[in-house]
């Protein structure tokens, strides 16, 4: 049989383009056996123990308490998942090899010692995985009675372990490396992956026993396997960021118990990871005075505002078509801005090449990044620095009109909590607000032609 690696779809013969999704070339080949497998009953009798008798119920007799969390002792972690990890849930964390995500787990369930906790490394032996928890939390004497160690590629031989032990967590590192006897293919295979997974979601709903798996990420960036893989688990986590550099990413892309807006920064030491509670000071650069091209912005990424610092270079175009790159924002949004800026405002980019650039390696999707990114632009162009007390938030609507953005009274908090002296904010969003209190001086803008002389004179 063949299955569509993007979204599932299976096919009796193989075809160039998937008849559900219309990806090309993503149709991939499986073995199913005609009888019997060996070592299917096996994982079939298992699984049956996990699982209990099931009735339909009416839905007013469901009790519908809050999920039981467990607090992962890691506030950015936690802040990604929801609130903590939910109990009998499956958790999918992907990343690019070398980024960190053993250390990450490692170093949390480390922290958990009210909790029996399950290891099953694939990859590692288990001396490894003990010198990397003695970097971690030093060479304690006796070290954590509360983890485990496996070093096993076998789901069936797995879940015999699990039997015995009766964990709270069971971490799969990684879901790549793990098969099943019932599937007659090697590790890694589209046909293993979806068994296995399937498999340990049925253990996790119907055992209460949670359970993170980590993946790999294929050279396209997405998540190794199939696409159900993705639909099988509650909540996919994306951990990023360029290993040359020590700044971590973690953002969830789906989450069944929680926002998918959210996002926890790290840091990266050499005694693994450390948390950024306040990452607005690491993402801007000390001693931008007198540098043009940069404009700061208070954003929100979730429910935490973060101040960016959006960097901009205008030149001149070497080639007969002007380039418009953009790194961590949209470069169709970019292009949108460019075209207000000639058309309202009066500024001659079509032969100029335009470089935007989002500090800090983040990609940003909030709409008040746009005066900030049209102030560092102009900049750029004209050679002249912005004051590096002032900040920007406003979204630009395609008339050259500053439009409201949301939660404004948080962006302002936050620019002023870091010592920001002087504020662009849309006029129409100061409904309200109280500036008695203020330290940091609002100057209302309209239009985008306003703020150009608010910022350049």
């Amino acid at each position: 049989m063949y299955v569509c690696s993007e979204c599932g779809q299976e096919s009796a013969k193989w075809v160039g383009r998937c008849p559900a999704c219309g990806q090309w070339n993503t149709m991939k080949e499986i073995k199913v056996a005609a009888g019997p497998v060996k070592g299917g009953a096996k994982l079939s009798a298992l699984n049956s123990q996990f699982s209990a008798q099931n009735k339909p119920v009416l839905v007013h007799d469901i009790q519908a308490d809050a999920e039981v969390r467990i607090d992962m002792g890691d506030g950015e972690l936690n802040r990604v998942l929801g609130g903590g990890l939910v109990q009998g849930s499956l958790v999918l964390l992907g990343g690019e090899p070398g980024i960190g995500k053993s250390t990450l787990i490692l170093q949390t369930v480390l922290r958990l010692r009210d909790r029996k906790i399950l290891y099953v490394s694939g990859e590692e032996s288990a001396r490894q995985i003990k010198l990397r928890a003695d970097r971690l939390i030093g060479s304690e004497k006796g070290g954590p009675s509360h983890l485990l160690i496996l070093c096993e590629t076998s789901l069936e031989a797995i879940y015999e372990h699990i039997q015995e032990e009766e964990p709270d967590l069971v971490v799969i590192d990684s879901i790549q490396t793990i098969q099943t006897e019932g599937v007659e293919s090697s590790p890694g295979s589209l046909s293993q992956i979806r068994e296995c997974a399937a498999s340990l979601l049925k253990f996790a709903k119907s055992g209460g026993c949670s359970v993170i798996l980590i993946g790999h990420i294929t050279k396209e960036g997405t998540l190794a396997g199939p696409k159900v893989l993705e639909h099988i688990v509650d909540c996919v986590l994306q951990f990023e960021g360029d290993q040359h550099y020590m700044y971590r990413i973690l953002r969830a892309i789906k989450n069944r118990f929680g926002s998918t807006s959210e996002l926890g920064i790290y840091e990266m030491l050499q005694g693994g990871l450390r948390q950024v509670s306040n990452p607005s000071e690491l993402l801007l650069t000390e001693g931008r005075e007198g540098l043009s091209g940069i404009a700061i912005c208070s954003a929100i990424e979730g429910v935490r505002p973060l101040l960016i610092e959006t960097q901009a270079l205008v030149s001149t175009a070497a080639y007969g078509t002007a380039q418009r790159s953009a790194t961590g924002f949209d470069n169709r949004r970019l292009g949108m801005l460019l075209a207000v800026l000639e058309k309202r405002v009066g500024f001659k980019l079509a032969q100029k090449d335009v470089f935007l650039n989002i500090a800090g390696g983040l990609r940003v999707t909030d709409p008040a990044m746009d005066l900030s990114v049209i102030a560092a632009v102009l900049s750029s162009n004209v050679d002249a620095a912005i004051d590096p007390d002032t900040c920007l938030c406003g979204e630009v609507g395609l008339s050259g009109e500053i439009r409201p953005v949301s939660r404004l009274e948080q962006r302002i908090a936050e620019a002023e909590k870091l010592g920001f002296r002087r504020m662009l904010v849309p006029a129409q969003g100061l409904k309200g607000i109280d500036q008695k209190h203020l330290k940091l001086d609002l100057v209302p803008v309209h239009r985008v032609a306003e703020a150009v002389r608010e910022l350049f004179g």
